[in-house]
């Protein structure tokens, strides 16, 4: 039983999660559910419901034995990195508010884990994925548009939920296209020739009327597409083409990240087109080694440019 103090600051701190950093409801659902887990399990330590007084007076020992509690519900190692990161996120804002010092909850270490790099298709895999798409339905206007989310995902380096957010509004497309993002960050992508076809061929043979107020990419019964449908259809096409598992929908946009550095793209130019808030993250989508991170900083840094 979390006492009602918890609980309201715990909604507290989620409002201010989302008023001030704009966090999305899923990673808002992730954050309650990862500190409400915490409180919970210090009520039951401590055997009574915790108010924000003996909040404040958390221990070491505290954070060992939750941490440990963790561990032996086969949460991975990732997954309690994930957990802990959410609870020294509160406990800062809450001790801002009720003056207390929070260095016990903060300075518990975070367990070790291996990275795994995301792995993008090659250009020629990349482009037999689109190419036998379509022949996975005989019903053509499902076909095409199966064939044009996947090409968004590569083509524009969309993640899946970009895509089938995007609504009759949005036609015709134009040469560029305004996103918004993780965290409601907008941003401008441009739109390859190839993609704007697909997406015109598959709104000629579409049933349904898409209009500015509903979704551009339809399911069967013309209600917004299911993510889970591009999944299933990219994962037939991945057997038919004896691609490894890890060609997935997502693994199209690594694809496009990847290749457009190859290509001689800017490590900062491709981060703005994704969407990242941080240059280490779109180092790791694009597998890009330390020698031309480096570079790119020497390049961009004042200090590099001395």
């Amino acid at each position: 039983m979390i006492s009602p103090a918890a609980r309201d600051a715990l909604q507290g701190w989620l409002d201010a999660q989302k008023a001030l950093k704009g966090a999305a409801a899923n990673t808002l659902a992730a954050y309650s559910s990862d500190v409400n887990d915490f409180l919970a399990f210090m009520t039951m330590h401590k055997g009574e419901p915790q108010g924000l007084a003996p909040l404040a007076r958390i221990s070491v020992g505290d954070m060992r034995s939750w941490m440990a509690f963790t561990r032996s519900r086969d949460v991975g190692p990732r997954s309690l990195a994930r957990k802990l990161s959410a609870v020294k996120s509160f406990y800062r804002w809450l001790s801002e508010r009720e003056g207390f010092e929070p260095t016990a909850v903060l300075a518990a270490r975070s367990p070790k884990f291996q990275r795994k790099l995301p792995r993008p298709l090659s250009p020629d895999a990349a482009q037999d994925m689109i190419n036998t798409l379509e022949m996975q339905s005989e019903t053509p206007w499902v076909a095409a548009r199966d064939q044009a989310v996947v090409t968004l995902l590569y083509g524009c380096g969309l993640r899946i939920s970009e895509a089938l957010s995007l609504t009759g509004a949005d036609l015709p497309l134009c040469d560029s296209l305004r996103i918004t993002g993780k965290g409601g960050k907008e941003r401008i992508v441009p739109v390859i020739a190839p993609a704007r076809d697909a997406v015109a061929h598959y709104v000629h043979l579409c049933p349904f009327p898409i209009e500015a107020g509903t979704p551009l990419f339809l399911g069967v019964r013309g209600g917004k597409l299911n993510p889970r449908a591009i999944q299933k259809v990219v994962e037939q096409t991945r057997l038919q083409l004896g691609l490894p598992a890890s060609a997935t929908p997502h693994a199209m946009r690594h694809s496009f990240a990847t290749h457009l550095l190859n290509a001689g793209g800017d490590l900062r130019a491709i981060q703005e087109l994704l969407g990242h808030a941080s240059l280490s993250t779109t180092q790791a989508y694009t597998a890009v080694d330390t020698a031309r991170l480096m570079e790119v900083y020497n390049r961009s840094h004042p200090h590099g440019q001395r």
